[in-house]
């Protein structure tokens, strides 16, 4: 199958590629490994040509995945991991010195039974080391053939013209959703004028905008547990604007997740929506988003339903935001 595609830096990929961090810890109960192998040779079935990862999750148990289930596949489709964040002896470490860099790529070069990675970024910014070190680490590797090309998550503007300076960025990875504005602030500007590509994570917001959440009863170990909008008592407010946008959604025949996804592809055209979801029923649902053309009224509504201030609670916890570069607002709730 052929989706519609979205140019990414030097990558053409599909409108809509797959996250795969889920499947392996964050959300829930993680799949089995006979489902998620199933999964994401459904998604490649699908038309996905992008499949993203990173050295944290599952603490390598990812990247294995992804290594045991599609590395048959491997022409298919653009693989992407990232490195920097880690976790080790089971916490989570930001470490972006170049020698520490060079041995994450290795061992994710060997979770995923590759010898080439098209696309790594750095996935936080190390404060502790000035990011033109660690950006030239991953400039050695690409030279060597290690990797294709380097991105950059959840970094601000400022940032990113600061490393596309040293070494052109193929894309920037944040999160960009309805309920989560901040790219509009600077970067998705700076991506325009240097012709980088945007993958955009969480565009249904965690599963706020897809009828997945209705209380904060999460399994044990659930990172929405510790996010403070996802949790009481900002939970039952946010979801009072959540109930009104379904309604939204449901008038015009479509799924709330359907909407979310077309409203953030309707954004920016080197725009591709990353989907966190983990079943075959859902991701051909995330897929029919691609069908979708939003009018002006209902990009009003969606407005309107989601003024600035609506949601209340910070997205990250204090030690998390503490780790990210993006802009804020002047009024956002960061507690």
């Amino acid at each position: 199958m052929t989706l519609p595609h979205r140019q990414i830096g030097p990558f053409k990929v599909s409108a809509v590629t797959v996250g795969c961090m889920a499947l392996s810890h964050a959300y829930d109960v993680p799949p089995s490994e006979a489902d998620a192998v199933r999964f994401l040779n459904h998604a490649l079935d699908s038309g996905i040509t992008m499949l993203d990862t990173a050295a944290i999750y599952g603490a390598g148990a990812n990247e294995s995945l992804l290594g045991k289930a599609v590395m048959h596949r491997r022409r298919e489709f653009v693989l992407a991991s990232k490195c920097v964040l880690d976790l080790v002896d089971g916490k989570r470490v930001l470490d972006g010195r170049p020698e520490v860099i060079t041995r994450s790529l290795e061992n994710s070069l060997r979770r995923l039974g590759t010898d080439h990675i098209d696309l790594f970024y750095l996935h936080r910014l190390d404060r502790d080391v000035p990011v033109e070190e660690s950006v030239g680490a991953l400039v050695r590797a690409r030279e060597a053939g290690k990797i294709g090309h380097i991105g950059l998550s959840e970094m601000s503007a400022d940032t990113v013209r600061r490393v596309h300076a040293v070494h052109p960025i193929a894309a920037v990875q944040s999160e960009y959703s309805i309920c989560v504005r901040n790219p509009e602030i600077a970067v998705l500007d700076a991506c325009a004028e240097l012709g980088i590509g945007f993958v955009a994570f969480s565009p249904v917001v965690r599963g706020l905008l897809s009828r997945a959440i209705r209380s904060d009863d999460y399994a044990r170990g659930d990172i929405r547990l510790g996010m403070p909008r996802f949790v009481e008592p900002n939970l039952s407010h946010n979801l009072k604007a959540v109930a009104e946008y379904e309604a939204l959604a449901d008038a015009r025949g479509i799924s709330p997740a359907q909407l979310a996804i077309a409203w953030l592809l309707s954004r920016r055209p080197f725009l591709t929506a990353l989907v966190g979801t983990r079943t075959p029923v859902h991701l051909d649902e995330n897929l029919g988003a691609l069908d979708v053309t939003l009018d002006g009224d209902t990009l009003a509504a969606i407005d309107r339903i989601f003024a600035p201030g609506t949601i209340r609670g910070a997205r990250y916890n204090g030690p998390t935001q503490a780790q990210i570069d993006t802009e804020t607002f002047a009024d956002e709730d960061l507690d």
